[in-house]
């Protein structure tokens, strides 16, 4: 079964529907990037982003917890949701000026030569606000431009977004199930 991404601005309840996923009994795969920073903020540092090793840290998380599941998940041909994916990390490094790293770039090959993700990507909109984290501190302009940026990015690369627009919680985990459904083999 493929592993499908859910995307979009910060703040937009990616989160939430993946937790209900994992109530639900499918998989599941944790953001990288909110926890890089919750561990630097930790550690003392506030501005972790302005660090040029902060977009590599994020990938190799995110590779580890990649490889974590397939070595949990064996060749059951479980469906796994990810909070994120690389293409994310590449989305944030562009919305940062950032120059792809070798390591992102890589990263991002890899992904796209061995299929690691379906094509298609649930994109989570905006739901109108942004709740400010210790990790989260951006504004509802910038979220929104974010994720234009985000959403640019996946078309870039041919990804094909599924809308799960703002709503209810059981509305949008209503949409993920079901297209997932829909789209598995033999049905």
């Amino acid at each position: 079964m493929p592993n499908y991404v859910l995307t979009g601005t910060p703040g937009a309840g990616k989160t939430a529907i993946v937790r209900q996923l994992e109530l639900d009994g499918y998989r599941v795969v944790e953001e990288a990037a909110t926890d890089v920073i919750a561990l630097e903020q930790a550690l003392g540092d506030e501005q972790p982003h302005t660090h040029p090793a902060f977009i590599d840290t994020i990938v190799s998380l995110q590779r580890q917890r990649q490889q974590a599941m397939e070595t949990a998940a064996g060749a059951d041909g479980s469906i796994v949701f990810f909070d994120r994916s690389p293409v994310c990390t590449l989305a944030l490094s562009r919305w940062l000026g950032r120059p792809e790293s070798m390591l992102l770039s890589a990263e991002v090959g890899r992904l796209l030569h061995c299929g690691t993700y379906a094509s298609t990507v649930f994109f989570v909109r905006s739901r109108g606000s942004v709740t400010p984290t210790a990790a989260r501190r951006i504004s509802l302009a910038d979220s929104l431009l974010f994720e234009e940026v985000h959403e640019r990015t996946y078309r870039e690369l041919g990804f094909r977004l599924i809308d799960v627009p703002p709503g209810p919680l059981a509305d949008r985990v209503a949409i993920v199930r079901r297209e997932v459904i829909r789209r598995r083999p033999g049905q």
